[in-house]
């Protein structure tokens, strides 16, 4: 009897082990709710936001420790290493992990991956133009609801937002930030030389042309040209249209012409012609003629600027041109160079160049601490102190610059008051890289007039 109590008792108790293991209790997702919104709440209140946005400062706060930012662009080899070392002091100080995947095929690659839903985290476009037919899609972020709206305008002049700001299925939209530039209004001379015959350096387009006149009038010729470049030939050509576009009307104007509502065979770019070829078309003006110019290899074309004593001295060219110089010439010593200048002042000291747009295509809170950090100086200063990039940020300082000729651009483009994208670049490939350049060609050649020229580029943009 005592014994099956026992056995009974234990039954009993077993049943209710068993009967309580197996009631409902409350449910796990209220939990993790109420403490998701106490983590939100807290992270809000007690994280002062930065200028950027509240994101970068939650991200120094260390709140996406751990979490990763995946990025593609066409950075490779030496520059690809520079890239992922300036990101260095960010990731320490976050704990983001930004995973960099660099690509020579990057135009066709980056496509292929955001049509086909896999787009990366970031994305760096060397040319604005493939982006904005990705913002057309609908494929990207728009930062105007990421960055503050305030620290953009602070921190960047009028001109990079508006290259920035995009049209979008819903109508403009800020479709990336800046994060690198290089400069092509320049022009070089070798600076020895230069100031010992008692030149000056022009600050106006008429001082620019007295001393043209007057470099021939003492027997030489002021102008060093060339625009042979294979199947590129002509490039050089446009780039000095798109500099003097810049200087003689609006950046209104500029912009139609760039997409194809301002017509090349029009006034604006006729009289931008005219103040071209007042230099190009004078035989006393340039070193072996006008006729040599479409013959002439670009890269060699600054040669001559090094003769003892000097054939040319006038070279208008980007800032990498300076890899094509003769071995062992010294900036500041053997050669130097100023700002092309202004031709009408109501347009100001306007930069032609290019630069590196971030955009965002995927909307996480540490996607959007790196991409708010891409607007500061901060996150190009370690490439800026290795060498090869340019800050467009106002926050950025000349004494990051260990090159002369490197901060000297920087210093033109910061004190840009405006600043455009190459034409050529941005324009249908089959007339930016086409017809502009092959008519330019001809025109310069003398193998066809200006206006059959303007009129087979105009006949030559493609229809909608």
């Amino acid at each position: 009897m005592k014994k099956t109590f026992v056995t009974i008792f234990v039954l009993l108790l077993v049943s209710g082990l068993l009967i309580s293991a197996c009631a409902p209790t409350a449910p796990a997702p209220e939990v993790e709710e109420v403490v998701v919104e106490e983590a939100v709440v807290e992270e809000v209140v007690t994280v002062d936001p930065l200028p950027q946005g509240q994101e970068l400062a939650n991200a120094y706060a260390g709140m996406y420790d751990g979490t990763v930012v995946s990025m593609s662009g066409p950075f490779t080899d030496a520059d690809a290493v520079k890239f992922d070392e300036s990101m260095v002091a960010f990731e320490e100080a976050t704990g983001i992990d930004i995973q960099y995947e660099g690509s020579k095929e990057f135009e066709a690659s980056i496509t292929i991956r955001v049509d086909g839903g896999d787009a990366p985290d970031i994305v760096d476009f060397p040319q604005p133009g493939l982006l904005g037919t990705m913002v057309a899609k609908g494929q990207v972020i728009d930062l105007n609801g990421v960055i503050d709206t305030a620290w953009l305008k602070e921190n960047y002049i009028q001109s990079w937002l508006d290259m920035g700001t995009m049209n979008g299925p819903d109508g403009p939209m800020m479709a990336g930030v800046w994060g690198r530039a290089n400069g092509k209004s320049l022009v070089y001379y070798p600076k020895a030389e230069f100031d010992a015959a008692g030149y000056t350096i022009p600050e106006t387009w008429d001082e620019l042309m007295t001393l043209t006149e007057t470099i021939a009038t003492d027997g030489d010729t002021a102008w060093c040209i060339g625009m042979e470049s294979g199947a590129a030939t002509g490039w050089a050509m446009t780039d000095w249209v798109e500099d003097v576009m810049l200087r003689t009307t609006s950046l209104e104007n500029y912009d139609k012409w760039v997409a194809g509502e301002l017509p090349f065979n029009s006034p604006e770019v006729k009289n931008a012609l005219s103040y071209i070829t007042a230099v190009w078309f004078n035989d006393d003006y340039v070193y072996g003629g006008q006729a040599s110019i479409s013959t002439t290899f670009f890269g060699d074309a600054p040669a001559p600027m090094f003769d003892a004593p000097p054939s040319c001295w006038l070279h208008r060219q980007g800032n990498f041109i300076t890899s094509f110089f003769p071995e062992g010439k010294v900036a500041g010593v053997d050669y130097d160079f100023f700002y092309l200048p202004p031709i009408d002042a109501q347009y100001g000291k306007p930069v032609l160049g290019a630069g590196d747009i971030y955009a965002m295509f995927n909307d996480r809170p540490e996607v959007r601490a790196v991409i708010q950090y891409f607007s500061t100086g901060d996150s190009v200063k370690g490439w800026i102190e290795a060498g090869g990039a340019i800050s467009p940020h106002n926050d950025s300082s000349l004494d990051w610059y260990g090159d002369p000729v490197t901060r000297k651009v920087a210093e033109i483009i910061l004190n840009a008051d405006s600043f455009r994208f190459d034409a050529s670049d941005l324009m249908p490939g089959a007339v930016g890289a086409g017809t502009f350049w092959k008519y330019m060609t001809d025109y310069v050649s003398g193998s066809i007039d200006q206006e059959a020229a303007l009129q087979q580029i105009d006949d030559s943009w493609p229809t909608q």
